[in-house]
């Protein structure tokens, strides 16, 4: 019976991974995969699927091996895309009774006891495939971990080096820095001790403690990039490489990286380019720097409705961009700092506070402009307007 039924599931691969993939993207507790692309999410499902008919499936060879690919490349996958736990688990959950319905016809054909015998089977692979997928998963989330360390140790180095030459800002610097480096080696100590006497019921633990450290992480790398950015900038070491640009294609660009971004919080991004210029004359990393940072600052303080960005042609020889949002709105007061570095309003959250200030300097240096207008619960729009052509000086 199992010999059949390992081909039978075999045989019906594709048509239990689509269902599969369905049943995930309309599951609400799987947030993580409603901002991936169909074929993000299909990625390793085929696998674990061939993996669980080759362990019921006399003619297939090399069994153990099949099962344990499956189920660490699903991991790693997931580990990848940002899943937590609990999403892993539902998707398997998932799986179990897709399978269960796709085989129920092929199940009853047979007597009792081979049905009951094909099911605990069943059931017992799918928990290996589980507990393969999460061992994956718990690699996956340290490899991460250690590539960010990697970061940290180099930027570490560029900031001692920055620190050496110039002081000013030394003391606020430190105190940003305080809380997030704190997390990080508090929680890393406190998983190289779970690490050392780690056992399978630990896993979740390990995760949790991971997920923070590299959380805190990614905080400190943008805070202390974020400054090394203003230091070049007012050091006057940001060099200009000015070349003919697409617009389109670079905004585009933008608004397509931050998609996952909007999709988990239900927000639409929308590019109105109707009449935007063709090509303009600017430095591309400065002017992907200065959307990114807008569009970034609106999705971060939006929690409903729209993200607009206008591109359009104006007069003088002229062009600009604006990215307007459905956000919580900047009270008239904070208007008035809110380009100034380390300016934080307590409604505003717990942002750096160099974003917007790193935006108008890089405007500046591309001999632009931004304006500002906001309204408390109305949203935002910022407006940066630019030349067409970058003169070098």
């Amino acid at each position: 019976m199992s010999n059949d039924i390992g081909k039978i599931l075999l045989a019906k691969t594709n048509t239990i991974a689509e269902s599969w993939i369905e049943s995930i993207r309309q599951n609400i507790d799987i947030k993580s995969s409603k901002g991936l692309a169909h074929t993000s999410v299909r990625n390793s499902i085929p696998l674990v699927i061939e993996a669980l008919a080759s362990l019921l499936s006399d003619s297939i060879t090399d069994k153990p091996q099949q099962l344990k690919d499956g189920g660490l490349e699903h991991g790693f996958v997931r580990a990848e895309q940002g899943y937590d736990v609990a999403e892993i688990m539902r998707e398997y959950s998932l799986l179990r009774t897709i399978i269960f319905a796709t085989l129920k016809s092929d199940l009853l054909a047979g007597s009792k006891d081979e049905m009951f015998q094909a099911i605990e089977l069943i059931d017992s692979v799918v928990d290996q495939v589980i507990s393969l997928s999460l061992d994956s998963y718990v690699d996956g989330r340290l490899e991460e971990f250690k590539q960010l360390r990697g970061q940290l140790v180099l930027t570490n180095q560029e900031l001692t080096r920055l620190v050496e030459t110039q002081k000013e800002d030394l003391a606020h610097l430190a105190h940003e820095l305080k809380s997030p480096l704190n997390s990080i080696m508090g929680f890393s100590s406190l998983l190289m001790q779970q690490q050392q006497r780690s056992t399978q019921g630990e896993n979740a633990l390990d995760l949790q403690m991971t997920r923070k450290v590299i959380k805190n992480s990614k905080q400190l790398l943008r805070l202390i990039n974020d400054v090394l950015e203003m230091s070049r900038y007012e050091a006057g070491k940001i060099p200009l490489n000015v070349e003919a640009l697409d617009l389109r294609s670079l905004i585009l660009g933008v608004t397509e990286a931050f998609e996952p971004s909007a999709n988990q919080k239900n927000l639409e991004i929308i590019f109105d380019d109707n009449d935007a210029p063709q090509l303009v004359q600017s430095d591309l990393l400065r002017l992907q720097q200065v959307v990114t940072n807008l569009v970034s600052n609106a999705i971060h303080y939006t929690e409903s409705g729209t993200i607009r960005i206008t591109c359009k042609s104006n007069d003088h020889n002229r062009w600009s961009i604006a990215v307007e949002d459905t956000g919580i709105g900047i009270s008239p007061e904070v208007q008035t700092h809110i380009f100034e570095p380390y300016y934080r309003a307590s409604s505003l959250g717990n942002g750096t506070g160099l974003g917007l200030a790193i935006v108008e300097k890089l405007v500046k240096l591309l001999q632009g402009k931004v304006d500002l207008v906001s309204q408390l619960e109305k949203g935002s729009t910022f407006t940066v307007t630019f030349p067409m052509t970058v003169v070098l000086s």
